[in-house]
């Protein structure tokens, strides 16, 4: 081997960066696990509210040591911690949201809210064709669009407007001519709230986040590992953040019209009252008409303030009769803080619903008309014992739009008011600051007010007493708690989102169930490995050793390059690291039975050595190219889990690449170097598959017949009990809960699929029988939280009797509890259109390596017959797996549902039926080169039974990291680890009996019975 002392070097330099990059994450866990001992030391385990209370000790604690230099000044824990191997969601626990900007109020904003009856009928009929379609809102709004005869999108009333005019749309353009530049402006919209998104995310200061956006459809995904409090993430991601500026009316300056609505209503509902007598009903309104004259002479505010003019009413707050004076009658005794009036928090849809509507509103008058009412925060009264709101008239215009708006603000901080309570400051830009002096200018002069108004609530109103306000300076305040006003002045500082934005997809993963699956994961991770050395040392005596030292080497790579890259380490991804030590251990075994083939025939140790590696190389190569391409794929289709298990494997292959053909090459030759003889075998093993001669394809239509057998088997089960589809692929939420004792999940899947409870549900053994996964589709046509909530007030209804007697259902519904023993472990929500969006992605991952794959094949080999039978044999893997899940997923104790995870074990079945075949293939075509005398049939046996002992060893070594993952590893990736031990199994099977068969028959019937040297000689044609 050439260039022995720069390949030390390299390997030197990787090892000395990977352990550097790897001290980090040892620091972050060093300074982490002083952090729990030193909660738990300070912090009783009885303690009420313990959990808590230990999470702001090991907080308090990570803050005092944030920048305290740590191994000698190495670093500190602050920048320890931005640059440590990262963990996943199913490690670390936090949330994962898909986010769905709405695509129709982006149409309706550019159209300048048209009511073109086409436009609105083309929105509807795209509404109805994305609840179970596969496409973009945007091209169905477009293909119904276009349904509608003589429609035209650049109508004046619908895309030809003054705004869109700038963007390039002229009257009378044909549609085909305006759709690309609707679609450009969308992916403008896009981009900005991906942007927002990202700004919030940030300033919002959660670590490690991932932010992705989902092709052109709207969808933006969240990861966000670590975080636990998901309702004020939630909010922080969907919130509008409309912020507006109004001017007030003053109390005396709308009296009138709230006397009129209150006489309007008074009587209407009098007269709708069957009950009351003609008496009583003069009774009421002469009272009411008293009460509306005090109000109208003295005002509002002399009305709410002054006891005398409650006394004067005949203390009409307690005794007055809501029919006959339905709005003043409804007016709460509380001081405000210059609102009209208070209401019942309860009362305020109702008192809305009196002022705004459209028969009351005709006798405002002209300086009242376009008058918007608004209310403040709820306010919980100690003195009442409920929460009250305050009423607010704030003057608008005939577009009812605020004089100013919050796209001034230019910064947004949570400071401390005079009152020593939190509030949000703001600065404005230029524009802003103008309009906003002009406002409080006429505040001053009126002496009335200004209002802040977030999403349509009124936070401030206060006076401007002290002249108008210069330089773009404004303060919310409100009854803030600190995180509030932080979260406040960061949704504000990174600006609005352009449209609405709903949650369709919400995983939430507790910390507690991330530590299983990682301590479950380890445990797998180090018995495979363990397992993996032995037997390579037990095979190959001392060349299994080096060969056991290049697979450590190659593991500190993965995990550096996974540190150095800040790639996100997942529970898949430890599976895909765990399935690369068999990929690495393959190549070594390539290289090792081609060294003892060489040495069968007299050569000599060093040309052995020599020639084993060089002839090695072809059939790693080859092998490990149809793997990574099969990763490529998996990584640009899949999302989360998957990505993560693809990453891994990609890292893993040209690492191996690296470890197996160098570095174990650097301790083979160092070790000849002196005139040692090094054994490729043990004494045990040395004449293991040795001179095989099996006349394979003399068995191949007994093979034919088998495999015909399993595939009609495996095609019928699909046909009758079809498969477990996901949730993934339905749509659908699941939960994961445990219990005090354990639990039967027949009787519980019984009881929660009563037509009062959830009307279908399954409940399986998750784990331990004292642990259940849940899995319903109730709710699913919804997607609002309120289903959320009323799938967690059935599941807490139907398991209380198995719970602890003394837990709450809040106890039970919290997962930020790391300690928690008992209740909801994780929840996880997938809306019906994004589970097409998945199903869609994975068949295009299958289809798309498959394709990548044979022409690869194509290219390599030069002859389609070596593609058509590695594809056909990929197809006959895939079809039994499915057929194997299809069958067994009634009997099977643990998750056998067809999900993400699956689609990743199916590419890797594809990639490993791959790997073997192009093995074996790469041999044939090496035999046809070699040994051009020979007819076919011969040349394909002697290259199949020459890399039997390759096959079986290499199979084994895979199975054994396997079998370790499932009968160790967490419950969570068992169906995961069950697909890829029958992949195993029927890929080793399928490329001696199904690919290469099916190479030999289809060459014999294009080509006749050509000899070796005849298709060599084509080739070199």
């Amino acid at each position: 081997m050439q260039n022995k002392g720069l390949i030390r070097f390299f390997a030197i330099i990787f090892a000395i960066a990977s352990i550097y990059q790897l001290t980090y994450t040892f620091i972050t866990n060093k300074v982490e696990s002083d952090a729990d001992t030193y909660a738990n030391s300070i912090v009783s385990e009885d303690a009420e509210n313990a959990a808590s209370l230990r999470s702001a000790a090991q907080k308090q604690y990570l803050d005092s040591v944030a920048s305290k230099e740590v191994w000698g000044g190495f670093t500190n824990y602050s920048d320890a911690k931005g640059q440590e191997l990262k963990k996943g969601l199913d490690l670390k626990g936090g949330i994962n949201v898909i986010l769905q900007v709405s695509v129709r109020d982006l149409l309706v904003g550019m159209a300048d809210n048209s009511t073109d009856p086409a436009f609105n009928r083309a929105l509807d009929a795209a509404d109805e064709r994305t609840k179970n379609g596969q496409d973009d809102y945007f091209n169905y709004f477009i293909e119904e669009f276009n349904s509608i005869e003589g429609a035209q999108l650049a109508s004046p009333d619908i895309f030809a407007n003054q705004e869109m005019q700038t963007r390039g749309i002229e009257f009378d353009m044909a549609n085909d001519q305006v759709e690309p530049i609707l679609r450009e402006e969308l992916k403008d919209y896009m981009t900005s709230a991906f942007d927002v998104l990202r700004k919030r995310i940030d300033k919002f200061g959660t670590t490690q986040p991932n932010l992705q956006q989902l092709g052109q459809s709207g969808r933006i995904l969240i990861e966000l590992p670590g975080e636990t409090d998901v309702k004020r993430i939630k909010d922080i991601l969907t919130k509008a953040a409309q912020l507006e500026f109004w001017h007030v009316f003053k109390s005396q300056d709308i009296a009138s019209y709230l006397t009129a609505a209150n006489t309007y209503w008074a009587t209407k509902l009098v007269a709708e009252n069957e009950a009351a007598t003609e008496e009583a009903v003069s009774d009421d309104i002469a009272a009411q008409t008293e009460v509306s004259k005090d109000s109208t002479e003295a005002g509002l505010g002399d009305l709410l303030n002054q006891e005398d003019a409650t006394d004067a009413s005949g203390d009409l707050m307690e005794t007055a009769n809501f029919d006959s004076n339905p709005i003043f009658g409804r007016i709460q005794p509380v001081q405000g803080s210059g609102g009209l009036m208070s209401f019942k928090e309860s009362d305020k849809d109702l008192i809305d619903s009196y002022l705004n509507d459209p028969q009351a509103r005709g006798q405002l008058s002209a300086e009242q008309r376009n008058v918007k009412f608004a209310w403040s925060l709820p306010t919980l009264d100690q003195t009442l014992g409920y929460s009250v709101v305050e009423l607010y008239a704030l003057k608008g215009n005939a577009q009812n739009d605020a004089p100013l708006s919050g796209g001034v603000i230019t910064d947004a901080s949570q400071q401390y008011g005079n009152s020593g309570l939190p509030v949000v400051s703001m600065s404005m830009n230029g524009e802003g600051a103008k309009i906003w002096e002009d406002m409080t200018t006429e505040a001053y002069q009126n002496q009335s007010q200004v209002s802040v108004v977030l999403d349509n609530t009124v936070y401030s109103a206060p006076s401007v007493t002290n002249g108008p306000i210069s330089g773009g300076q404004t303060q919310i305040s409100g009854n803030f708690s600190i995180d509030e006003a932080k979260d406040l002045a960061t949704v504000l500082r990174a600006g609005k989102l352009p449209a609405k934005a709903e949650i369709i997809q919400s995983d939430v993963i507790g910390p507690s169930l991330g530590q299983e699956a990682i301590d479950s994961g380890l445990w797998s991770f180090g018995i495979a490995l363990l397992l993996v050395l032995v037997w390579m040392v037990f095979y190959y005596g001392r060349a299994g050793v080096y060969a056991d030292i290049a697979l450590l080497v190659n593991i500190l790579f993965i995990f550096g390059a996974l540190a150095s890259l800040k790639a996100v380490l997942t529970l898949p991804g430890i599976a895909g690291i765990v399935l690369t030590i068999g990929i690495s251990v393959d190549a070594n075994v390539l290289i090792f039975e081609r060294i003892r083939e060489e040495l069968a025939k007299g050569k000599s140790q060093a040309d052995s050595i020599r020639d084993g590696f060089n002839n090695a190389l072809s059939s790693i190569l080859d092998a490990n190219v149809t793997t990574f391409l099969t990763a490529v794929i998996l990584y640009i289709f899949g999302t989360g889990p998957i990505q993560g298990f693809a990453t891994t494997l990609m890292i893993g292959i040209l690492t191996s690449l690296f470890t197996a053909i160098f570095i174990t090459r650097l301790f083979v030759d160092g070790y000849v170097s002196n005139g040692k003889t090094i054994g490729f075998a043990t004494v045990i093993t040395k004449n293991w598959f040795r001179n095989v001669n099996i006349d394979f394809l003399k068995k191949r239509k007994v093979a034919y017949i088998i495999s015909a057998i399993l595939i009609s088997g495996s095609l019928t089960s699909l046909a009758i009990n079809k498969l477990n589809l996901g949730i993934d692929f339905t749509g659908g939420r699941t939960a994961i809960v445990s219990f005090s004792r354990d639990v039967s999940a027949t009787e519980i899947t019984k009881q929660l699929s009563a037509d009062d409870i959830f009307g279908s549900a399954e409940a399986k053994t998750y784990g331990s029988d004292s642990q259940l996964k849940i899995s319903t589709k109730y709710g699913i046509e919804r997607d609002d939280s309120e289903v959320s909530q009323e799938i967690e007030d059935k599941l807490y209804q139907v398991l209380k009797p198995y719970l602890p007697a003394d837990m709450t259902q809040e106890q039970f519904a919290d997962v930020s509890d790391e300690n928690k023993q008992y209740g909801l472990r994780s929840s996880f929500q997938v809306g019906a259109t994004i589970a097409d969006d998945i199903l869609t992605g994975s068949l295009y991952a299958i289809l798309g390596s498959l394709i990548v794959v044979f022409l690869y094949i194509l290219i390599r080999f030069r002859k389609w017959q070596f593609s058509l039978g590695a594809v056909a044999a990929v197809f006959h893997d895939v079809i039994i797996v499915l057929g194997a899940f299809s069958l067994l997923y009634k009997f099977l104790p643990f998750n056998m549902e067809i999900d993400q995870a699956f689609i990743a074990a199916i590419l890797t079945v594809i990639g490993y039926s791959l790997n073997d075949t192009v093995v074996v293939f790469d041999r044939i075509r090496e035999f046809i080169n070699e040994r051009t005398n020979w007819d076919f049939p011969r040349t394909v046996n002697a290259a199949i039974s020459s890399t039997i002992s390759r096959t079986l060893n290499t199979s084994l070594t895979t199975l054994i990291v396997l079998l370790a993952i499932f009968l160790f590893g967490g419950e969570s990736i068992k169906g995961f680890m069950l697909a890829l031990i029958i992949g195993v199994v029927v890929g080793t099977y399928s490329s001696v009996f199904i690919a290469t068969p099916v190479m030999f028959d289809t060459m014999n019937k294009s080509k006749g019975k050509l000899t070796p040297k005849e298709l060599k000689e084509e080739k070199e044609d």
